[in-house]
C-alpha cells in the first residue's frame, strides 16, 4: 500500500470513528507500527489530524466535522470532569447562554436547581436536558436547524440573541489556538457564537485538551475575550500558562 493511500485511509478512519488507533491500524493495514505515527504525524502537518497517546483524531475543519452522536463518545470522561469544574464557576449569575456542544450539554445537566436560573441555548439537546427542572426557565433560539449538531443557526437566532443582556456564556468551540483565537468550521454557527459573546457580561471556554492548538475555518472570539478556561490535565501546565499570559484564568482538571 503506498503511503499516500494509508494517508487517505487513515483520514477516513479517523473521522468515521473519531479516532485511529496505532496499533490496530498498523495490524489492518499490515505494516509496522513506527509506520502509521509517521502517517499520523504527516497528517498532523497538513493539519487534519492531532496526535495523542497511541493514536490521533481528526481536525474539525470546513469540508468536515463531527456530528453530535460521535461527540457523546469522544474525551468523555475528560469532558465530565471539565463541565463539573465549569458550573462551579456560575456564581450569582442568573442568565446563563449554554453553547452547543457534547460539554455544554452536560453542563447543563449540572446547573443548580434550587434557584431561579434562566438558560439560553441554540440546542435542542441542552434545551431538552434543563427543561424540566423546577426554577429553570429555558429559552430555545430560534432558527434553522443543523441536523448534524441538533442546534439553530441563522438570522432568526442571532437577532433573539441580539436582544439579550445574559450574565454569563459557557461556550464551546471546534479549535482554540493562541495564534488564531476560537474556531469552527461553519460560518452560520460562527455568527450565533459570535452574537452571543457580544451580549454577555462574562465568558467561559470549556473543551478537552485535543482542541487547543486547532485551528478551523471561522474565527468567533480571541482568546483574550474570556475570563476563564476549563480543560484538563492532558494540556500541559506550561501550555497552558501561554494562554494565561493573553488574559483568562486556566483551570485544569
Amino acid at each position: 500500500m503506498r503511503s499516500e493511500e494509508r494517508h487517505h485511509r487513515l483520514l477516513t478512519l479517523a473521522r468515521q470513528e473519531g479516532r485511529v488507533e496505532v496499533a490496530a491500524a498498523a495490524a489492518d493495514f499490515g505494516v509496522a507500527p513506527e509506520t502509521i505515527r509517521r502517517d499520523l504525524s504527516e497528517l498532523e502537518r497538513r493539519g487534519l489530524v492531532r496526535r495523542t497517546h497511541g493514536g490521533a483524531y481528526p481536525v474539525e475543519s470546513a469540508g468536515f466535522e463531527t456530528n453530535l452522536a460521535q461527540r457523546v463518545t469522544m474525551h468523555t470522561e475528560n469532558k465530565r470532569r471539565i463541565a463539573a469544574e465549569a458550573v462551579k464557576l456560575l456564581a450569582g449569575a442568573e442568565t446563563v447562554f449554554v453553547d452547543e456542544g457534547y460539554t455544554p450539554q452536560i453542563l447543563a445537566a449540572q446547573l443548580p436547581t434550587d434557584r431561579p436560573l434562566t438558560v439560553i441555548t441554540a440546542s435542542l439537546s441542552t434545551a431538552a436536558a434543563v427543561a424540566e427542572a423546577p426554577h429553570t426557565t429555558v429559552l430555545l433560539l430560534g432558527g434553522r436547524v443543523r441536523a448534524r449538531t441538533m442546534a439553530t443557526v441563522g438570522s432568526w437566532t442571532c437577532s433573539m440573541l441580539s436582544g439579550f443582556v445574559i450574565d454569563l456564556a459557557f461556550m464551546g468551540a471546534n479549535g482554540i489556538s493562541r495564534g488564531s483565537g476560537l474556531t469552527t468550521p461553519d460560518p452560520v454557527v460562527a455568527d450565533v457564537k459570535a452574537k452571543a459573546m457580544e451580549v454577555s457580561r462574562r465568558r467561559v471556554f470549556l473543551g478537552h485538551h485535543g482542541k487547543f492548538g486547532a485551528s478551523s475555518f471561522v474565527r468567533f472570539a480571541e482568546v483574550s475575550d474570556f475570563e476563564t478556561i476549563v480543560t484538563d490535565t492532558g494540556l500541559s501546565s506550561s501550555e497552558a500558562h501561554r494562554y494565561t499570559l493573553l488574559g483568562p484564568q486556566v483551570i485544569r482538571v
